[in-house]
């Protein structure tokens, strides 16, 4: 796991050696073990190393045999062994022992095709000197992040925008449509950034850059096609396969491998297969905080662990380690997310980073399994369309003479709606139409000249793979490629690598995902029980009443902290005399849903939240830049 970088001139001109320098020095925090550096006639390549696999032999940058080709790389390629004896037997010839190696002769032999052999997270930099050509590429489901930015004759990519951020042309405005969409979803969606002019290459998609040309494609073109005639106990049999041979690839490490451990039965089931597939106990790592005993999960985590015999470590994070933390945020993730629990990833992190260089995580069951409150409502938008409209009606203005309950009301309203997209873009919608429109500026509204429902056209790409299933299928298989990578991997990888934290995701193995996508929607979610079948397996590893309990999930005391210890925060964020706020926003509006929700009658604390972020997000990266 490292922090990559380059510059490629289009005209061939030579690369300043300073910013290719800076832009690979500043993410250090990726790669504390070394760097690296390849500068040739209109190519420039930079790595920072945080040494997992080959620790002796593994220092990026890495060529073919005649250095013709060469490559920087983040991430890992869990099955390199397996690519590394089938290229042997072609002949390749390898010098290291290192998943980067592997990389460079799958390219050679299978060319851009390559990427669809890799199992793994990745994002990777190739030069092909003969072709004069500079090849990019993004894991299957964007575990790893990759940004560019094209300039006049230049192109610029790193694993961090803030590397990009170096170089003086590149511009430090806020990008108006990409303000919108952040206030639609909370993250800023695929390929667009909200930094003008910086891009995200989108996950499982290559770019291919010469002097003439730019071109992007989409590697990975599986389409879901469901599987309605297997017995369930078949479908748990192969699924519990895949999940233990996911987790013995992720195992693969030449440095001890922990494992983030919640409460609930994801990490359990990974902390129980782990324990099967290692000699030495698991490192496991918990995090609560001050005031939220109703929610912290440190005690059943401590028990879990104790079940497995691992090595835990546990810390409570206060309001003050979260306020002090705070400032530094969103230097570390780069873009605000409206996810009070974002910042939480970081103290785990943190403690892990003590004792491990790589941790497991339990990320990604939720999404394609219908872990979520929102795939319970789509299911029901079914029934409640064969309601009679007066019956409809009533129950939609009841809802909303209900106190504190944004998320129902954001609910019911897309009930009523019967294009599947516009549904899926209500439901999404964080800030609803009504409440943007009250939000931004006017010069602001004419910018982006919103429709209401921007989120149809930012996630209609999606929707068109899967048009043809049912609305459930729909989205999940929408939330598995938009709300992870934006968000939650995002997050986890930016600050798991703040600590020099590799995080590995094995629910997230493409093949799993595969798998799991040919499952009917029924099965997944049951009646009202989500991730029906994926618990159903996790009884293998797992007593029952753990696996049926009541879910806590990842939560945390924000709402409690900032009407309390850190309600000046919102007062020296918002309504400080050179707060983004006056420009972007109504001010007065802003006060508003702060009044609304501090007396109680509206529940506004993620609302609040994400306004927190991008201020400082704003005068982090935008103002103090362009004073």
């Amino acid at each position: 796991m490292c922090g990559i970088c380059g510059i490629f001139n289009f005209n061939g001109a030579p690369i300043d050696k300073e910013l290719l320098g800076t832009m690979t020095s500043i993410m250090k925090h990726r790669g504390p073990d070394g760097d690296g550096s390849y500068v040739s006639a209109g190519i420039g390549l930079g790595h920072r190393r945080l040494s997992i696999i080959d620790l002796g032999g593994g220092a990026q940058p890495i060529s073919n045999e005649d250095d013709t080709i060469h490559i920087v790389f983040n991430g890992e390629i869990y099955n390199y062994i397996e690519l590394r004896e089938e290229l042997k037997q072609k002949g390749h010839i390898f010098k290291t022992l290192s998943d980067t190696e592997v990389i460079i002769h799958g390219y050679e032999s299978w060319g851009v095709d390559c990427v669809q052999r890799f199992n793994g997270i990745f994002a990777f930099a190739i030069w092909d000197a003969k072709a004069k050509r500079l090849f990019l590429a993004r894991d299957h489901l964007g575990v790893k992040p990759l940004y560019y930015i094209r300039l006049k004759n230049k192109l610029l990519f790193a694993s961090e925008i803030k590397s990009l951020l170096q170089d003086k042309e590149v511009p430090r405005e806020v990008d108006i449509k990409s303000l919108q969409e952040l206030f639609t979803f909370r993250y800023v969606p695929s390929p667009n950034t909200l930094f003008k002019g910086i891009e995200k290459l989108p996950p499982a998609n290559w770019m291919m850059c010469s002097a003439n040309d730019i071109e992007t494609r989409k590697y990975w073109e599986w389409k879901p096609q469901i599987i309605s005639n297997r017995q369930e106990h078949n479908i748990v049999a192969t699924y519990q396969e895949l999940l233990e041979d996911a987790i013995r690839l992720q195992l693969r490490s030449d440095v001890p491998v922990g494992l983030f451990l919640s409460s609930g039965i994801d990490s359990a089931a990974i902390l129980a297969i782990m324990s099967q597939h290692v000699s030495n106990p698991v490192y496991t790592f918990t995090i609560g905080f001050e005031g939220g005993e109703k929610t912290n999960e440190t005690d059943d985590a401590r028990q879990l662990a104790t079940r497995f015999g691992a090595n835990h470590t546990e810390m409570i994070v206060s309001p003050e380690d979260y306020e002090n933390y705070y400032d530094h945020y969103l230097w570390d993730i780069e873009e605000p997310v409206g996810n009070e629990t974002a910042a939480a990833f970081y103290f785990v992190s943190k403690i892990a980073s003590q004792k491990v260089k790589v941790a497991l995580t339990g990320q990604g069951a939720d999404e394609p399994w219908a872990g979520y409150h929102r795939h319970i409502g789509v299911k029901l938008s079914s029934l409640y369309s064969r309601l009679p409209g007066s019956v409809a009606d009533f129950a939609n203005k009841a809802v909303y003479m209900l106190p504190r309950n944004a998320r129902l009301k954001r609910g019911v309203t897309a009930l009523h709606e019967p294009d599947i997209l516009t549904r899926f873009a209500k439901i999404y919608s964080f800030y609803s139409a009504e409440m943007k429109g009250h939000l931004f500026q006017d010069w602001v509204k004419q910018d982006i000249a919103d429709n209401g429902y921007e989120a149809k056209e930012a996630l209609r790409h999606l929707q068109n793979d899967v048009h043809d299933l049912d609305p459930l299928t729909q989205m999940l298989y929408i939330d598995t490629r938009a709300n992870l990578p934006d968000d939650l991997l995002m997050v986890n990888d930016k600050t798991s690598m703040a600590n020099s934290i590799e995080a590995r995701v094995p629910f997230l193995d493409y093949r799993l995902i595969e798998f799991i996508e040919t499952i009917p929607a029924t099965l997944k979610l049951k009646g009202l029980r989500g991730k029906y079948l994926h618990k159903k397996a996790v009884e293998k590893w797992l007593p029952k009443a753990m696996i049926y309990k009541k879910k806590k999930g990842f939560d945390n005391p924000i709402n409690q902290w900032l009407r309390g210890k850190m309600r000046k925060y919102i007062d020296d964020c918002l309504f400080s005399k050179d707060a983004a706020t006056g420009k972007y926003f109504n001010k007065k509006y802003v006060e508003q849903l702060v009044m609304l929700h501090e007396q109680g009658k509206e529940d506004y604390m993620r609302h609040i939240y994400l306004l927190i972020s991008f201020e400082l997000w704003h005068k982090m990266f935008i103002r103090r830049n362009n004073a």
